[in-house]
């Protein structure tokens, strides 16, 4: 059995590999002399042959979950050799070009990759501190006790990683209904980890994404108008289905000690790593892209507090190994012309959502964030929630599915799941109607545009949002 698994993942990564090299081999001449004839970059039907590597990739990253890291290693190189070879950089031709994109990028890079891994080990202190084990304590009877779990899962989320959120979620699903959990609560309990994360600058990967390159926390906040409303609509009806399938039993005999010192770790790591954002952005915002200040100040406490409870530092290989995936697919996004896609508009936000629930969404927040000038409140909901309408739209989905195989079904969860893209929907014109669309540059010293009424929203769909610096 074991060899057998082996053998379909070569030959599933072996696919990927000849996909990207059919698709170069075959391309080159066009591209050379699409390249010769024309000053613009190469583009094969009007699309440029970058997006189109980028596609490759997402593609073979959403097909082949096994070789993931693979899969976007694959498509960096493809898309760099490609830039080399034909395209160029937005700094040049050459490997001199490339040289200064990554002196460009590596700040943000070297950012993310210390958040990432940091924030792996500051949730499990979070677990081990065994406040999820107490929380079970405080759910009502009935249905109320399954939507009340849905809402710790969301608050959770708001302060840890997503992915730590979903996991929490699920263990404490496995004890109070006794392993017994039906798939629309386990699509449910995905877009609560998600739903609670859009709106914090820490509790997403894409918020954190926005965060440092320049997003005010404030500025995402308003995320948090269309989650608290898609949570209403996705988390009743999963709350029902759930009581129905298998109702809550509590333990009313466990009483978990929880320990304190881990949760003050855990609130010092954030206030640090908000203050240290705050006062590089606000007193020495010329350094800010010359050192990982926020990354850094994270490490610092991590090792500080490390003789007062001991980080699992065995959790550091598989957390680095999952952040250059991430990383791997940023950069790709980095090297895309952003000026060929569509101006920034609520219905392109509100598309990337639904297109968020197949790809990756951290590459489509690092293409928006180049891009520029758009409702970032708007954004963080949309590619943050959206990848919850399919199992592997987003790594909460994902994690969870490894703990119930059972959900690793399209069908099911898209039939069982009904709520999650209904409540999508519902919570992102709930969203537009109350605050508009306001989009603005990401960088703090940038004046903001002033809100538009929905009216105006919509007698200017084609609008171009991206306002000058």
């Amino acid at each position: 059995m074991h060899d057998r698994q082996v053998g379909e993942r070569a030959r599933g990564a072996a696919v990927v590999v000849r996909v990207l090299a059919a698709m170069s081999l075959a391309g080159a001449p066009a591209i050379a002399i699409a390249a010769a004839a024309a000053a613009e970059p190469p583009a094969v039907l009007g699309i440029p042959v970058d997006f189109i590597l980028f596609a490759a990739t997402l593609i073979g990253v959403a097909l082949f979950h096994q070789h993931t890291l693979r899969v976007a290693l694959i498509g960096l190189a493809s898309i760099v050799a490609y830039k080399l070879l034909f395209a160029g950089f937005k700094t040049g031709t050459g490997l001199g070009a490339l040289v200064s994109h990554l002196q460009h990028e590596w700040v943000i890079l070297t950012n993310l990759l210390c958040l990432l891994v940091g924030f792996a080990l500051l949730s499990d202190h979070f677990e081990k501190s065994r406040a999820p084990d107490a929380l079970p304590r405080f759910l009502p009877e009935g249905w109320k006790g399954c939507f009340a779990l849905l809402a710790i899962i969301f608050v959770l989320s708001s302060f840890l990683d997503n992915i730590a959120a979903a996991l929490i979620g699920g263990a404490i699903a496995a004890t109070v209904f006794r392993r017994k959990v039906h798939i629309g609560f386990l699509a449910a309990i995905v877009a609560a980890s998600n739903a609670g994360g859009s709106g914090s600058v820490v509790g997403d990967t894409t918020t954190t994404m926005m965060w440092l390159d320049g997003v005010s926390p404030l500025d995402v906040l308003h995320a948090y108008v269309a989650a608290a409303a898609a949570l209403v609509v996705f988390g009743i009806p999963a709350a029902l289905q759930q009581q129905k399938y298998g109702p809550l039993v509590r333990d009313r005999e466990h009483h978990a000690a929880v320990d304190w010192s881990r949760i003050a770790i855990v609130a010092l790591i954030l206030v640090v790593a908000i203050a240290t954002n705050v006062t590089v952005n606000l007193r020495f915002k010329d350094l800010s892209d010359h050192f990982p200040f926020i990354g850094v100040s994270v490490w610092v406490v991590l090792l500080a507090c490390a003789s007062w409870r001991r980080p699992q530092w065995g959790l550091v290989p598989e957390a680095f190994k999952g952040s250059i995936f991430l990383l791997s697919l940023v950069l790709c996004a980095s090297l895309m012309p952003v000026e060929k896609l569509p101006p920034a508009s609520w219905q392109t936000a509100f598309g990337l959502g639904f297109v968020s629930a197949v790809f990756d969404n951290i590459p489509l927040t690092a293409l928006a964030l180049a891009q520029d000038g758009y409702d970032w409140g708007m954004l963080a909901y949309t590619v943050g929630f959206g990848g919850s309408m399919i199992w592997f739209g987003s790594s909460a989905g994902v994690a969870l599915s490894n703990m119930y195989p059972e959900a690793k079904s399209v069908g099911r969860w898209l039939f069982h799941g009904w709520h999650v893209a209904l409540a999508y929907v519902v919570g992102f014109f709930i969203m537009l109607a109350i605050m508009g669309w306001a989009p603005h540059p990401k960088d703090r010293g940038s004046v903001a545009a002033p809100p538009a009424p929905l009216a105006q929203s919509h007698a200017a769909p084609g609008a171009k949002s991206v306002l000058p610096r």
